[in-house]
């Protein structure tokens, strides 16, 4: 490949499916891939933004320290807020390792993608702190709440541009690696749970004793909360994501399918990281078939 072409890398949303970055990114490193420029979206955001500033490698162990029950501790099941989860340790685990800065002061070029909650519209966020637009970035609806920025209030970027392809190639990649943690080649969005497993349970299982739902374990398993909100979220940044893709197609693209991990499993990182390694060593032939070709 030619030593002027840039080569950027459009991470894309999924929740805790997004860990699966790391593990893409990983064999990257390992194939000699360094990006010019990198677009996240969503938990593409937050890997980006690690990868941007050189601590990737801290955010890796973090994720994989992160247990069910440190998890749920961060939920905010008082409803407060515009969603279940706060969310800020999400973008200020960041700020642990020198991340409270500048987006312009990262090592490579980086910008990540919301959604304005007022107009519906797409925002690049490229200048300006970088917690708060990672916190932004990252607000899946009704399950973490809005970040406010510049006096809009802002979702995730899912909603929009679920992977950011369009905003790798206007910071000027020329050749772009994109991917979808979200896959879902065997067509199945929501996988049923037995009864007193699935996510909602396990959520309404921090509440008072007083308060908690009867459990039915002979039930049949039936979406509820939280599964059906991720779910409806999936549906629809699926159908978005094939839309953009066939109008703008990245060079490469990686597809993760972790259709047995819901978006709130993050606390399975393992998991996620070892299936985005797998789908980087599949994809290698035709990433450097992309790079020669540049």
């Amino acid at each position: 490949m030619a030593r002027d072409k840039t080569v950027g890398l459009a991470l894309g949303s999924g929740g805790a499916r997004g860990w699966a970055h790391l593990g893409v990114l990983s064999v990257l490193d390992e194939m000699g891939v360094s990006p010019g420029v990198i677009a996240g979206c969503s938990m593409g955001a937050l890997v980006g933004a690690a990868a941007a500033g050189g601590v990737r490698s801290e955010l890796e162990e973090w994720a994989r320290s992160l247990t069910q029950a440190r998890f749920l501790g961060l939920l905010d099941l008082r409803f407060a807020g515009g969603g279940l989860v706060a969310g800020q340790e999400i973008a200020s685990v960041l700020g642990q390792w020198g991340l409270d800065c500048a987006i312009d002061e990262l090592g490579v070029p980086f910008a990540c993608v919301a959604t304005n909650l007022e107009n519906g519209r797409e925002v690049w966020l490229d200048e300006g702190p970088l917690l708060p637009a990672v916190r932004a970035s990252v607000s899946m609806p009704g399950l973490f709440a809005p970040q406010q920025i510049g006096g809009r209030w802002l979702v995730d970027g899912g909603l929009t541009n679920p992977v950011p392809v369009s905003v790798a190639r206007a910071k000027g990649a020329d050749v772009i690696i994109a991917v979808n943690p979200n896959a879902k080649p065997s067509g199945r969005v929501w996988v049923p749970e037995p009864a007193g497993r699935g996510l909602w349970d396990r959520m309404a299982a921090t509440l008072p004793e007083a308060l908690r739902p009867d459990p039915a374990p002979d039930e049949e398993p039936k979406p509820q909360g939280a599964d059906v909100v991720a779910a409806s979220i999936d549906i629809m940044m699926e159908y978005l994501r094939r839309t953009r893709a066939a109008a703008d197609p990245a060079d490469v693209t990686i597809e993760v399918d972790l259709s047995d991990l819901t978006t709130l499993s993050f606390f399975e990182a393992e998991t996620a990281i070892a299936a985005g390694r797998a789908a980087a060593e599949e994809a290698r032939p035709r990433i450097e078939a992309a790079l020669s070709a540049a």
